[in-house]
Order: structure tokens, then C-alpha cells, then sequence
């Protein structure tokens, strides 16, 4: 075995405390988790007992609680936000996720600080300054490559974390301002409207209509199952689950898959060790198929793909089951491989519209099942739209799969071995765990013999071994004794739970919070001189940390009401081009074609909204381009803006040029 083994984490979501305690016994290595305030998931809010509930149990299994403080923040809740990092820090989390650069100007606990997904890191320039300030972990683009991966890892120390599953938000992770725009529900202030999950239709720079009424932003989910061998190899040591809003069932069932696939992975590469103790053994079988998701895409890591979008529908399909083989006024029959079960969740789509039908009552009859499925009051089946022989179903909820999850379908324990001793005046019992931390409990005792010599060390086996509800489970079991010793069961019980108390101290004792990261110095220098809205800065103390690191002109943010007229909405690597067959790069070497397909503007139409797209065809990417409606351009930003020294600010960013 390799002398110094590097660390893969498995980064799992919670809502709770309570989704965190299940993530890790389902095999999370670490979790992040809301606070009380300024998460980027506004409805996953947590209390500081909370967090200090959830970080005592992580920590039994040298588990990680990252707690997300990763808004953008106005200068009025600076204060507040430096209040909660230290009280999260004093309630035992150990590291803080931030997207606002101002919190590195303020007083902040001994915390290790990882970049926000919202700091939209994709270059190795930003990544390389991200660590020299500070960063000790950071979680790159999601629409990164691995060689783009692989080059950040080479130019960088901190640990790069990717996000493996969960929902794909269209945009460059900070990048999208569509929400605030029409509502002022800002998602840099963790409130996202999911203008994206909408249905819009695409027309080209001539009014043709290329789309019709379909959910073109709106990106299937990220699934790198088979994807995690290369992106370890591409520098990633942290695997991130998306999905703070996501049930409990979800938590389960995906952080039990990766736990799995990372299982394997480690037992073919020694070279590496999970970033926790203990083993997890799941009682059911994972499936990410099973929970809610839109289709599944790899995105950009194996380079751009023709299917990445969810155009159809935004909602949980499911799998497909059967087909519809009768129809009768309250029931149908279909053909099913799959076993059915009273409660299965059902569903047909007919015109990109998904139809639910829970099946009340499932009988199977023959080589057909007969579904009596919950419709509404005088509804007949013969009269929903679209439904006939033929028809595909399929199932979205697996009632007696999920029954499955809603118990207890997971168990962590951690190894040690045992030694039970003669000394001098009784006895000891040496507990060692799996990480080489080990205790020792004596009991003061009489020696008598025996009187049944045969049966004294297999019912001190048995005894010993009894660790119930504790974290602990037995590698093996050392007795050493000079005599065939009398036991009473009661003293050996209470030997044994004196030693496991003692180990848990001990335990607790050595388990030890890395403080942040040191900044390099001389002060690192910001890959740019200026900063458009794009960059973000909503404070007064995020200007002066750019402006310390060489930044000399600033534009406030998008949310600061100061860009009147049309902007980039949103910048993103889905090209609309590409997924219609009309993108320039597609048309090169067709004969007949090449040279007559340009990356004109197109038009993008949903109910009152419309919007420009340009193509930016040098990066790759298109900017959904529109204007801040009026009536939030008019309301004045929460906060005073204070101009730091020696800075100019514009009031206009800079022109984004676009190329054909």
C-alpha cells in the first residue's frame, strides 16, 4: 500500500440536519448544508443548532459539514454574515462555501473556505488566484472538459471539487440574471425563479419559427457515473451531489449509488482512500433511475453532445414500463416486464405534456396488467387526450421501492479490533478503530476458575462482541488469558460499554478541524484589471479586496439597477445553433453549406418576454440578451454603494463582442 494515499470525498446535499445524518450513513463523506441565512438555495435555511447537531454526528465518522454562506451581499449585511460565520464555526462546521469575495475583508473565524459554484470558475487563471487568496477547495464549471480539468489541477493545490449529479442549471453558475430581471428575485441572492424550466419558441434572424412552444433552456440532469475514474485522473478529489431541495429518498438512493461505484473505484486504486471512516452497508439497491430526474446527460466533460436538453418536458417522466394493450371506461390493461404495485406512480406524454395517472389498483392477468389507475371525479379513461392502444407508459414513482427508502435502508459502521487482557488485578479491554486510535478500560476483579473451561472464551467472543447501536462494528477479537477465568455476563456488558464510551472521546478528542488556508504574499493579482457586472461585486468590501488585488475599474453588479438598457441575461455553453444543426462550426465541410451558415442573432419568445441570443462562437457560447423591466429598474437597490478610493467605477460594462 501506498506510503501517502490522496482523499476522494463523496459531497452530498442536505435541506436538514436530519437529510445530512442520512447522507452520511448512506456513505457521504461530507455534506453542505444552509445556515440560518445568505445561502444561495433561499428555502434550505438552517438553525445554528442545526448545524451543531448535524456537525457532532458527521464528525463520528470524520465526516465534513461545509456550510453555504454563498450569496452575493449588500454592504448593510456584512455584519450579519460575519456574525454567522463565526457562529457556524462555533457550532462545529468546518469549512464555509462563499461566492462574495467581500467576506475575505472581514473578520473571519480560523474557517477553511471553498468557492461557490456561483464564482463561475473556468480558467486556470481565476482558479490559480482563488487558491493564492485563500481558497482551499473549490467546485469548478460544471461545462468543463477534462482536459480543461486537468489543466486547472496542474496549475493549482487546492482540491478541486465537480458537481456528478443533480439538476444543470443552463447557465454558467453565476452568469444568469433572467430571474431578477422580471421579478427581482435574484438567483446570486438565492432566489432563482426558473425562468429556464419555461417553454419558449426559438425563430431565426428572419421570424421563421425553428421551435415551437418547447422547453429550450432547460437541460436534462448530470449523471458522471461512468465518468469518475477519468475525472479522478483529470485532478477531481471531490464529488459533489447536487440537490438541497431534493427529499430524503433522493439523498438516499444517489448518495448510495456514488458511495458504491466510488467503493469500487477504491478497490483497484490504492493509490487513493476515502476522505472518511467507517462502512456503509445499504439495505436496499440504488437506482438512480428511480428518483426524480429529466433525462441524463454527461455535459461537456467528454467534450459538447447533440443531447443535452430536456426540450420536451422539465418534469420526472420516469422509466418506460409497457404499453397500453385494452382500454375500458375505469381501467386499462398494458404489458410490463416490470413488476406493479398498488400506489406506482404512472404517466403517458402526448404533445410534450406528461399525463399522471397513480395506478390505485394493479393486478396482474396473464402476460397484462390491468390498472384501475386515480383520476379526477367523472373523468374516463377512454376520454383523456392522446390515450390509446399503444400508448407508452411510464412509471415515475415505485411505490414498494420507496416504501423500501422510507425505512431505515442504511447502517455505518466503523472497524475495531479487540483485545481483552489479564492484568495483574483483573482485567483490560483494548479497543483499536480502523484509523489506529485505540483506548484502554480496566476492570478490577477476583480471579475464580471456571467451571465450564470450554465455554469461557466463546461466550466472551459473543459479549464482546455485541455493539448494538453503536458506530462500531468488530475486525477481530484478541482474548489473552493465563486461566480459564469466571466472567460475569453483567461485568464483561459493562466493560464493554465503559470502552466504547471511551473510545467515542477519544474519538472526538483527535478529530481536528483544518483552519483556513494562508494567502500567498507578496498579494496575488487578479487575472483582469476591470470587472463587469458579470464579476458580481455588490459591496463595498468586495471592491476593496479587488481593488487590493489589482482591479482598477469595477462595474457593480447586475442587481445594483444600474444597467438600463439590453444585457446578457444569461451566458451559457448550450448553444440553441448547435442543437437545431445550424451552428457555423457543424456546416464546415459540407459540401453546398459551408460558408452559408452564420452565427446570426435569434430570437427567443416566451409569453410577453422576448429575448436576443448572440453567439460568441470563439468560446463557444450564447448570451440570452434582453433588459431589467422598468419597474424594477426604478426600485433602488436594498443598500448604499460607497465608493472605495483610488477605483473608477463605469456605469456601462465594457461591449461583448460577438464572432461568426
Amino acid at each position: 500500500m501506498p506510503t501517502h494515499q490522496q482523499l476522494l470525498e463523496l459531497l452530498a446535499p442536505a435541506k436538514t440536519a436530519e437529510f445530512g445524518m442520512e447522507a452520511i450513513l448512506h456513505g457521504a463523506d461530507a455534506v453542505y448544508i444552509g445556515g440560518p441565512a445568505f445561502g444561495a438555495r433561499a428555502n434550505a435555511g438552517n438553525t445554528i443548532d442545526d448545524i451543531r447537531r448535524l456537525s457532532e454526528f458527521a464528525h463520528r465518522y470524520n465526516a465534513r459539514v461545509l456550510v453555504a454562506l454563498n450569496t452575493i451581499l449588500h454592504d448593510n449585511e456584512l455584519d450579519a454574515a460575519q456574525h454567522t460565520a463565526w457562529d457556524v464555526y462555533n457550532a462545529g462546521a468546518d469549512a464555509l462555501i462563499v461566492q462574495d469575495m467581500g467576506l475575505l475583508e472581514l473578520d473571519l473565524p480560523p474557517i477553511e473556505l471553498h468557492a461557490s459554484t456561483q464564482c463561475d470558475i473556468r480558467t486556470t487563471e481565476k482558479a490559480k488566484f482563488l487558491g493564492e487568496v485563500g481558497f482551499s477547495q473549490m467546485v469548478l464549471a460544471r461545462e468543463l472538459t477534462l482536459t480543461q480539468i486537468q489543466a486547472i489541477h496542474a496549475n493549482t493545490d487546492a482540491t478541486l471539487e465537480f458537481f456528478i449529479h443533480g439538476a444543470l442549471c443552463v447557465a454558467f453558475s453565476g452568469q444568469c440574471y433572467i430571474s431578477h430581471a422580471h421579478t427581482e428575485r435574484s438567483a446570486n441572492r438565492g432566489d432563482c425563479s426558473q425562468d429556464c424550466r419555461l417553454p419558449y419558441t426559438l425563430k431565426d434572424d428572419q421570424g421563421r419559427v425553428v421551435a415551437f412552444d418547447k422547453h429550450l433552456l432547460s437541460m436534462k440532469d448530470n449523471n458522471q457515473s461512468n465518468n469518475l475514474q477519468a475525472l479522478i485522473d483529470a485532478g477531481i478529489r471531490s464529488f459533489k451531489i447536487e440537490g438541497r431541495y431534493k427529499d430524503v429518498g433522493y439523498i438516499k438512493n444517489i448518495t448510495g449509488h456514488y458511495r458504491t461505484l466510488i467503493d469500487n473505484i477504491l478497490d483497484v486504486r490504492p493509490e487513493f482512500r476515502r476522505a472518511s471512516t467507517g462502512q456503509t452497508k445499504l439495505l436496499f439497491t440504488p437506482d438512480p433511475d428511480k428518483t426524480f430526474h429529466r433525462g441524463t446527460t454527461d455535459y461537456f466533460v467528454n467534450g459538447r453532445g447533440a443531447d443535452i436538453g430536456a426540450f420536451d418536458s422539465p418534469k420526472f417522466i420516469g422509466q418506460p414500463i409497457g404499453t397500453v394493450t385494452r382500454i375500458g371506461p375505469t381501467w386499462f390493461e398494458m404489458t410490463s416486464d416490470e413488476p406493479l404495485a398498488n400506489g406506482d406512480g404512472l404517466n403517458y406524454m402526448h404533445k410534450r405534456e406528461v399525463f399522471g395517472m397513480p395506478a390505485n389498483r394493479a393486478e396482474q392477468k396473464g402476460n397484462a396488467w390491468r390498472i384501475e389507475p386515480n383520476l379526477e371525479l367523472n373523468v374516463k379513461i377512454d376520454t383523456l387526450p392522446g390515450f390509446r392502444v399503444g400508448t407508452l407508459i411510464n412509471r415515475n414513482g415505485d411505490h414498494a421501492w420507496e416504501q423500501a427508502l422510507a425505512r431505515k435502508s442504511a447502517e455505518r459502521r466503523i472497524a475495531i479490533d479487540i483485545q481483552f487482557l489479564e492484568t495483574t488485578d483483573g482485567f483490560s479491554l483494548r479497543l483499536t478503530d480502523e484509523e489506529g486510535i485505540n483506548t484502554e478500560t480496566s476492570l478490577s476483579s477476583e480471579k475464580t476458575l471456571a467451571d465450564k473451561a470450554e465455554k469461557v472464551e466463546p461466550s466472551l467472543r459473543e459479549n464482546l462482541g455485541k455493539l448494538g447501536n453503536t458506530d462500531f462494528s468488530v475486525r477481530k477479537i484478541n482474548i489473552q488469558l493465563n486461566a480459564p477465568w469466571f466472567f460475569p455476563v453483567s461485568s464483561i456488558n459493562a466493560l464493554r460499554r465503559a470502552a466504547i464510551s471511551e473510545l467515542e472521546t477519544a474519538r472526538a478528542a483527535a478529530y481536528h478541524r483544518p483552519e483556513r488556508k494562508a494567502a500567498t504574499q507578496p498579494v496575488a493579482t487578479y487575472p483582469d484589471e476591470s470587472l463587469s457586472y458579470l464579476a458580481n461585486v455588490y459591496n463595498d468590501a468586495a471592491r476593496t479586496f479587488y481593488a487590493r488585488h489589482g482591479v482598477k475599474l469595477m462595474d457593480s453588479a447586475f442587481e445594483a439597477h444600474e444597467e438600463s438598457g439590453e444585457v446578457s441575461l444569461m451566458v451559457t455553453k448550450h448553444c440553441l445553433r448547435f442543437s437545431f444543426n445550424l451552428c457555423p462550426k457543424q456546416a464546415k465541410g459540407v459540401t453546398g453549406v459551408q460558408g452559408q451558415v452564420r452565427a446570426e442573432p435569434m430570437t427567443l419568445v416566451s409569453g410577453g418576454e422576448k429575448y436576443t441570443l448572440r453567439f460568441d462562437c470563439r468560446p463557444c457560447e450564447m448570451h440570452v440578451v434582453g433588459k431589467m423591466k422598468k419597474h424594477i429598474l426604478k426600485s433602488p437597490p436594498p443598500s448604499t454603494v460607497v465608493t472605495t478610493p483610488l477605483v473608477f467605477y463605469r456605469k456601462r460594462p465594457e461591449a461583448i463582442a460577438f464572432v461568426q
